[in-house]
């Protein structure tokens, strides 16, 4: 078992709680190398959703900022496109696999080294966000979402009001406004539950709903996110923010929960 594994593995504070950085900055370039063989074996192998992640970033931060730091490194060097398109198309097990294999190959370099960072954090996110999805899905009545084949699967429907058309030819619209949502804590990560696995005390925060207004403009605060919903005579679900300045069209109903795929994730 190498050091960091057993960092993450340990049930000893004292263990659990070793600088990454301090192990990491000692150890020499074939250290280092086995260190992240031994990681990305462990996570593979690991059925722990708290191991897995942190494995991911601490793979993350060696390709990242400890092995190009190393004297020996090849700064040089190519870097598989096939990997570069397994990444591109969010594909991050198999863009690790094909970097991992040309590292083998060819030897390991900053370019590949890099790109392997890029991988590693990116499936860490995924990771976490697959965990949310299943966790929202637990929850009876929420299994339809981020899951919807067919329109019959959505359980919102449109109210016939506003399905009936004006004399202009138009439909209703319906507004709503809403406070902003504040995380007041200590913490940069408030709300990511990764945290609370790793660190609870540091977890800990208030979720508060706010109306805002600008002092001297503004006779009383009032509920700053507005949206607007409108039926149109066409076969797709078009998001439009004011704010961004972004328009997004959405015609299969799996694009509802993609939410990397455009600027208006938030949105969605």
């Amino acid at each position: 078992m190498g050091r960091l594994v057993e960092i993450i593995t340990s049930s000893e504070m004292e263990v659990r709680n070793r600088s990454l950085d301090v192990i990491c900055s000692r150890a020499t370039l074939p250290e280092l190398f086995e260190e992240a063989r031994s990681l990305d074996t462990f996570r593979r192998h690991s059925d722990n959703l708290y191991e897995q992640v942190r494995a991911l970033f601490f793979l993350y931060a060696i390709y990242r900022f400890h092995l190009p730091a190393k004297p020996g490194l090849v700064r040089r060097g190519l870097i598989p496109y096939r990997g570069y398109e397994h990444l591109l198309q969010r594909r991050f097990e198999e863009a690790i696999d094909a970097f991992l294999e040309a590292a083998t190959r060819d030897g390991m370099n900053e370019g590949i080294a890099s790109a392997l960072a890029e991988a590693y954090r990116r499936l860490g996110f995924q990771t976490l966000a697959d965990q949310v999805r299943r966790s929202v899905r637990s929850v009876r009545g929420n299994q339809w979402m981020f899951r919807v084949g067919h329109p019959a699967d959505h359980p919102l429907r449109i109210r016939q009001e506003l399905l009936a058309q004006t004399p202009q030819g138009l439909y209703p619209i319906l507004h709503e406004a809403t406070p902003v949502r504040m995380d007041l804590s200590h913490s940069g990560w408030s709300d990511i539950f990764f945290l609370g696995m790793d660190f609870p005390e540091g977890a800990r925060v208030l979720n508060v709903s706010i109306d805002l207004g600008v002092h001297g403009r503004d006779s009383y605060p009032r509920p700053p996110v507005e949206a607007y919903i409108r039926v149109i005579d066409a076969p797709v679900l078009r998001f439009v923010s004011v704010d961004l300045g972004a328009v997004a069209e959405v015609r299969e109903l799996a694009e509802v929960f993609d939410f990397a795929r455009d600027y208006l994730g938030l949105l969605k």
